[in-house]
């Protein structure tokens, strides 16, 4: 079997998407066109997403936002974004998207669950995808903003959500003051990830541990300056969502072959790492494409893989029962491929 082949035949999970970063050019230049949104020159429909760092990017992810705005827009974005997912054979998806980037444009939280909602179950009915719903904080914008933001999301409570996320620009903006969001949020019943060690230092993983209480960890990569949390992180076994493609624009990483890039460092040293795409339609890719890189670049061989589809399990947050039996199910659907790639 092929590599791309037995790459496309791996089940996996998605853990690091943004709803408006999966939102295709052709897609957003219709819903801008329609709802009279301004947008850059170009010349041809994936110029519009050209950008140099993470400051053009969120200008650009900004633009995405404000042509998203009644609820048949987010059933649209989140029928394709899961349709994106599970042609790269992705069973289980848990995404974020961002309500206060909606709200100055008169979007009320209550139409984006509607939409975002209805384009999820209608992606499971079509396509056998499940997922699950992370409205992701500001952090730009504060701490009492971020009071504000928990406050609309546990006045309208579904099961589809599943927790919180903090993203946007993180170097000026450790995760510290967001202690007391995430305690109540946590009290809630929610599920706590933050971005951090991104564009930050290891001390903002550190602090999204032990003052956010998360589950999980967006990115993560400066961990690698950290020894003594890279062993911590290794004996807990806490989730990092790694995103390939886009270390090479919002990080100081910008070769994915180079022997020190954190995700070949973090899973060398046995961390729990998952790959993710984190903006597909932004950066025009998939999740097959990210794992290609993964193993093309990086060298990672194709049992491990295998074994970083399972970390997608285990770093969900899918109950445990559900975990183990999805775990053994996949385990039995990939031995053979892992055969069949290695007959020896």
């Amino acid at each position: 079997m092929d590599l791309k082949s037995f790459i496309h035949a791996l089940p996996k999970t998605e853990l690091h998407l943004h709803l408006e970063g999966a939102v295709a050019a052709p897609t957003v230049i219709d819903l801008a066109n329609r709802h009279g949104i301004a947008l850059p020159d170009f010349s041809d429909d994936s110029d519009i997403f050209d950008f140099a760092d993470l400051a053009a990017f969120l200008k650009v992810y900004d633009i995405i936002c404000a042509s998203i705005r009644t609820p048949d827009d987010f059933r649209r974005v989140t029928y394709e974004a899961l349709q994106r997912c599970a042609d790269s054979n992705v069973r289980y998806a848990e995404f974020f998207f961002s309500p206060g980037a909606h709200l100055p444009h008169g979007v009320t939280y209550t139409d984006m669950l509607d939409g975002v909602i209805g384009g999820m179950h209608d992606a499971e009915r079509d396509m056998r995808i499940a997922s699950r719903l992370i409205p992701a904080i500001n952090r730009e914008l504060g701490p009492d903003n971020a009071e504000e933001f928990l406050d609309m999301v546990l006045a309208d409570r579904r099961d589809e959500v599943i927790g919180i996320g903090l993203d946007y620009l993180e170097a000026p903006f450790p995760p510290g003051p967001y202690a007391a969001v995430y305690e109540r949020a946590r009290a809630a019943g929610l599920k706590a990830t933050a971005h951090a060690g991104e564009s930050g230092p290891a001390s903002n993983i550190r602090d999204s541990i032990a003052m956010l209480g998360c589950a999980r960890i967006d990115h993560g990569y400066h961990i690698v300056d950290d020894p003594a949390l890279v062993a911590a992180c290794k004996e807990t076994q806490i989730g990092f969502t790694c995103c390939p493609s886009t270390t090479h624009y919002t990080t100081i990483w910008r070769n994915l072959e180079a022997p020190d890039h954190p995700i070949r460092t973090m899973i060398g040293a046995g961390l729990n790492v998952v790959i993710n795409t984190d903006d597909p339609g932004l950066f025009r890719v998939d999740l097959d494409h990210e794992y290609l890189l993964v193993t093309e670049k990086m060298g990672v061989p194709r049992a491990m893989l295998a074994e970083l589809t399972l970390n997608g399990i285990r770093a969900s947050w899918l109950d445990e029962g559900t975990k183990a039996q999805i775990t053994r199910e996949w385990q039995a659907e990939i031995a053979p491929l892992l055969a069949e790639a290695n007959p020896a």
